[in-house]
């Protein structure tokens, strides 16, 4: 029996609840907030936040072009994320049963690792032990097999590998996930995280919240000299449209930094906004563009 279209609708309604109600687990590292949750990666991307992720693979963890968890969030999309009811620091219990989860893990993994390579050491040993004989007695005119399986003999059962020569792999730096109290203390925080000690930070945030009511996805934008790279879509599909730098109404700008930011925005073809928000009005937005100079 097909459902009718009400209850359709109320069933619809009911996951767009839940998928609202979903909080999203923040662990901090030192004032940064860090997603470690696969669900919480998904939640936050879901509502249209991008983040930036900084942990290495452990297959490959001396790399910079594919990286993992964790996930940093700006602090505009922190504390967009904080007024929305949507995130929250994870509690103290739940980070003691994955530290412990996570260093049985690793203590397993170690110790499976200094078995592999203690077999390995052995037969780098043994292999250099019969190329020294071989050589020897080749010279001397010939060599005694009893002798050299004596050596051979004597080396396995003698032989102990050090564990401070064991070859460890770290696959993320400052996790924060540590079994020492002292070093998870920091991630244990009481909300609100941070707030606003600046009038150019109330401006960012302004300006990220209401380009991101429109639609419009931002990332960093340091490397273009702006505040925010403004994309129409996912950044994983589209190029940035807009570079934008937050000024509050009341702030200067020299005439000279305006000429370069909209000269680089031509060269990189992006439109240079300069985006100042009203004390109780919408964001003013103005945009630059090179035409050349005379």
């Amino acid at each position: 029996m097909e459902a009718s279209p009400c209850r359709q609708v109320e069933e619809q309604q009911q996951e767009q609840e839940q998928s609202s109600d979903l909080v999203v687990g923040l662990s901090l590292c030192d004032s940064s907030p860090l997603l470690w949750r696969i669900q919480d990666l998904k939640t936050v991307r879901s509502k249209g936040l991008v983040g930036a992720l900084l942990g290495s693979l452990p297959r490959t963890p001396r790399q910079n072009i594919r990286l993992g968890r964790p996930l940093l969030l700006l602090p505009e999309e922190e504390r967009l994320l904080r007024e929305r009811h949507g995130a929250a620091a994870l509690p103290g219990p739940k980070q003691d049963a994955a530290a412990a989860e996570l260093r049985q893990r690793y203590e397993e993994e170690q110790e499976r690792s200094f078995e592999e390579q203690s077999v390995l050491a052995l037969e780098d040993r043994k292999s250099a032990l019969l190329r020294a004989m071989t050589s020897s007695g080749s010279e001397s005119g010939g060599g005694s097999d009893e002798a050299l399986q004596r050596r051979l003999l004597a080396l396995e059962q003698n032989f102990t590998f050090p564990r401070s020569a064991l070859a460890v792999q770290l696959s993320t730096a400052r996790a924060g996930l540590s079994h020492c109290h002292e070093s998870r203390a920091f991630l244990k925080a009481d909300w609100p995280i941070r707030e606003p000690d600046s009038p150019r930070r109330e401006a960012r945030y302004q300006v990220f919240r209401d380009l991101r009511g429109r639609g419009f996805y931002l990332t960093p934008a340091g490397k273009f000299g702006g505040d925010f790279l403004v994309y129409p879509g996912d950044p994983v599909r589209f190029h940035a449209h807009f570079i934008a730098i937050c000024l509050t109404l009341e702030e200067s700008i020299c005439m000279l930094d305006v000429l370069s930011v909209a000269r680089l925005g031509s060269n990189v073809k992006k439109t240079v906004l300069l985006c100042s928000p009203a004390p109780d009005g919408p964001v003013q937005y103005t945009s630059l563009q090179w035409s050349g100079m005379v």
